[in-house]
């Protein structure tokens, strides 16, 4: 039985997927900092933006590596209220990223 992509709900967002050019695999624990067998989980290309441009790679290491940690944040609490608002093939790119 396969999996229907357009039926997973993105953990950050918990909006539908939707088609697989919007979704992006994102490590919880970033694969230079140790964690290229680590757990990934498959999101919006937007939340994964948002991730990155927020948190450094250490902190995402050591402090936000688990869904419920990164949701918690409140600048991605104030992302996701504003993202839930788009479809779920809305993307827009980050200029800014978080040095490693």
């Amino acid at each position: 039985m396969s999996i229907n992509i357009e039926d997973i709900v993105c953990p950050i967002c918990e909006r539908i997927l939707g088609s697989n050019d919007t979704i992006s695999k994102h490590h919880l624990i970033p694969k230079s900092k140790g964690g290229k067998h680590s757990e990934t989980i498959l999101i919006h290309n937007i939340c994964h933006q948002k991730i990155h441009s927020v948190f450094n790679e250490r902190e995402l290491r050591d402090d936000f590596n688990t869904i419920e940690k990164l949701k918690n944040s409140e600048e991605m609490q104030k992302f996701i209220k504003w993202v839930a608002k788009k479809d779920i093939n809305y993307y827009q790119s980050n200029k800014k990223m978080k040095k490693r």
